[in-house]
Order: C-alpha cells, then sequence, then structure tokens
C-alpha cells in the first residue's frame, strides 16, 4: 500500500517536473526566436534606409545562414560596419542549446535521486516485512519478550505498534492463564484439606459407634453431636464454593435495585439475632433514614451478614457492634467496627484471601466467610477495606459507589 502511494505520488511529481521543464524551453525558444526576428528586422531596415539601391532578396540570403556554416568575411565586416555583431546572434543559439542541456541535466538527476528513494523505500518494506514475519513466527511459539515501539505514521510502523499491543495483551493473558492455573491449584488444595478434615474426623467417630456397640449413651451423644456439626460445616463450605463458583463465571445477575440501608441492616441484625442473645451483644446503628444503594438485596445481605457476623465471633461477650452509615454525591459507606481482639498487622493483608484464617479464629472457622461478602460487594460496584488494632477492634468500611 504504501510502496503504491510512494509511486504515484512520485511519478505525479516526476510527470510535473518535465511538464515544466518542457514548458520553460518552450517559452525560452519563443523568447529566442523573437529576439533573434527582431534583430533581422533591424538589420534589413538600416541596410534598406543606407542602401536603398540593394535588393531584400540579396539582404535575407545574407542573413540566412546555417549553424554549421561561417559568416563571409564581407558579410561579417558589413555587419560590424552597421555595429551588429554576428556573434551576438549565434551565442544565442548556444544560450538556447546551453539552458536545454542544464535542463536535461536536472531532470535526469531529479529521475535518478527519485529511482533511489523509491528502491531504498522497497528495500525498506522487505526488510520490515521480513522482521514483522519473524516477530510473529516467535509469537505462534509464545515468545512475548519482544518489544516494537516505533512511533511513526509509517504503515508498516503502525502495523508494528499494533502487534505490539497484542503481543502485550497475550502476554498478560499467558501471565493470567498461569497464575489462575496456580491459584486454582492452590484453591483445590484448600478445598481438599477443608473437606479431608471433617470428613476423616467424621469416618473416625463413626468407625468408633459402630466399632463399639455397647458404647455409652453419653459418649456416643458427644459423638453424634460432633458429626452434626462437622456436617453442617461441609454444607456451609459447598454451599459457599457453589456461591464463588457462580460469582467467578458471571452466570449470576444481580439485581439493581434501590435499597434503604436501614432495612438492609435491620434484616443482617435479625439474621444474627440468636449469636447476638447467645454472646449477650448489641449492634448499635446509627444513619440516614434515606440511605440508599442500588444492588441485589440478597446477595448485599449475604455479604453484610458474613462481615457481622465475623466480628460477633471475634468479640467477646457483652460488648457492642457499632454499625454507622451515610451518603454523598459519590458513594453510600457502611461502617461496622467491633470491640474485639483485632488482626495482626501481618495478617491484615489477607483477611479476604479465601480460606484464610487468622491466629484468633475460632475451629468452626472455614476462612470463606470474608471472601465471599468481598466478592458480593465487588461485583455489587462497591469495595471493602479493613483496618484493625490488636485489642481495639476492627472496622470494616464498605463504600458503594454511584454510577
Amino acid at each position: 500500500m504504501r510502496n503504491r502511494n510512494v509511486f504515484i505520488i512520485s511519478t505525479i511529481s516526476f510527470i510535473l517536473l518535465i511538464t515544466t521543464s518542457i514548458l520553460v524551453n518552450m517559452n525560452q525558444y519563443n523568447i529566442y526566436e523573437q529576439r533573434i526576428d527582431n534583430i533581422f528586422k533591424n538589420i534589413v531596415g538600416v541596410i534598406k534606409e543606407e542602401y536603398p539601391e540593394v535588393k531584400a532578396e540579396d539582404i535575407i540570403k545574407l542573413l540566412e545562414i546555417n549553424n554549421n556554416e561561417k559568416v563571409s568575411k564581407n558579410g561579417e565586416e558589413l555587419l560590424k560596419k552597421y555595429g551588429i555583431d554576428y556573434e551576438v546572434i549565434y551565442g544565442l543559439k548556444d544560450m538556447e542549446k546551453s539552458i536545454v542541456i542544464h535542463n536535461f541535466i536536472i531532470i535526469l538527476i531529479c529521475f535518478i535521486i527519485y529511482m533511489i528513494i523509491l528502491i531504498s523505500n522497497i528495500i525498506k518494506d522487505k526488510n520490515e516485512i521480513k522482521r514483522i514475519n519473524k516477530y510473529i513466527y516467535q509469537i505462534s511459539k509464545k515468545d512475548y519478550e519482544l518489544k516494537i515501539d516505533e512511533n511513526s505514521e509509517y504503515e508498516l510502523s503502525r502495523l508494528k505498534n499494533d502487534l505490539y499491543k497484542i503481543t502485550v495483551m497475550l502476554k498478560e493473558e499467558a501471565d493470567n492463564s498461569k497464575k489462575m492455573k496456580k491459584d486454582y491449584q492452590i484453591f483445590m488444595d484448600d478445598i481438599s484439606h477443608q473437606l479431608k478434615t471433617p470428613l476423616t474426623s467424621i469416618s473416625i467417630m463413626l468407625d468408633n459407634i459402630l466399632e463399639n456397640p455397647e458404647m455409652d449413651k453419653e459418649t456416643r451423644y458427644m459423638f453424634l453431636n460432633e458429626i452434626s456439626r462437622q456436617i453442617k460445616n461441609i454444607n456451609w463450605l459447598v454451599i459457599s464454593l457453589l456461591k464463588f463458583a457462580k460469582i467467578d463465571s458471571n452466570t449470576i445477575e444481580f439485581e439493581k435495585k434501590e435499597i434503604f440501608v436501614k432495612d438492609l441492616i435491620e434484616a443482617v441484625r435479625k439474621n444474627l439475632e440468636i449469636p447476638l442473645e447467645i454472646k449477650e451483644q448489641k449492634i448499635e446503628v446509627k444513619g440516614d433514614k434515606e440511605c440508599k444503594i442500588i444492588g441485589d438485596y440478597n446477595w448485599q445481605k449475604e455479604a453484610i451478614t458474613n462481615i457481622v457476623k465475623n466480628c460477633i465471633e471475634h468479640t467477646e461477650s457483652c460488648k457492642k457492634i457499632y454499625i454507622n452509615y451515610e451518603e454523598n454525591n459519590f458513594y453510600t459507606k457502611i461502617k461496622i467496627r467491633d470491640e474485639g481482639k483485632g488482626i495482626k498487622k501481618e495478617e491484615i493483608k489477607h483477611i479476604f484471601d479465601r480460606f484464610f484464617k487468622g491466629s484468633n479464629s475460632s475451629d468452626d472457622s472455614i476462612g470463606i466467610g470474608l471472601a465471599l461478602s468481598k466478592s458480593i460487594i465487588e461485583k455489587g460496584n462497591g469495595y471493602i477495606i479493613c483496618t484493625s488494632e490488636v485489642n481495639k477492634g476492627t472496622i470494616f468500611e464498605i463504600k458503594y459507589m454511584k454510577k
């Protein structure tokens, strides 16, 4: 494409140059003819005035001299006598020849320069195409380390830049794919661990019950109670993993409806009435009754329930959980604070990791609730941050952005 454009533009320019040169030469030749005619007219006029008896035919015959002939001695002297130098007339012809030769040389030089530029561009294009072909071949071999970052209006440069962008994208996808495979492997190992431990415990207790038919009722009841607890944990884990799978695969269509925050918090409080009553804790709520968010009510209720539940579990009995909410032109903020043991500085950055269990976590903790809450909140156009201080409590701050 570029070669064709260069060729067309150069050819048009070259034709214009030749046409201009021919027109200039024709104009100069016309000037030359006019000057010769004027000189001859002056010669004839002067001779006729001085020698009326001389025939006009003789004067014209005297002046009709070919370029290859020399002026006769008498004729030359006659012309000089009347102040007319024939060499001037003849020199005009020489000047015309010189101009034509110079113009031809200029045209020839321009043509040579044009051919050099055209050939050099063709060679450059071929070399660039070879490099791009080599680059594409290396990309096909999953070699993404090369860089093409030239910036110009040259078509092949733009093509190289586009290839570079594609390469960066492919490299990012390759890196993400590696990371996803690694995360998937870790995730599967965590699931295996989370399932293996309770299943092993259940298996051992069932074996004990089966192998000891005479086992006392109290021990049997304790084993059955523990089996029931472990099954509940497994059930919670499976349900949570299914939710994660749906969120990660984007198969859930989250509703986008107006939700009054006060109604959402009240629903969360009702969900957690039993654990609050067992630990004799209270939830203190403050906020504008008109404060709203846009989202899926049930999913956001589950997300906030998991966060408040985490606060309840890590706060001592008879203490409070504080929930404040407010909104501005940019976001709606929900702040949840407990009076618990707090989280160590080195653990805070992992608090939303799947299956992460802090040093203060209970034995029943699976380490998946906060991670699930984070995923749900982010799908609802929000984000969550956590700050904590050991022995002073933990703060979860949720911001739902307004679109």
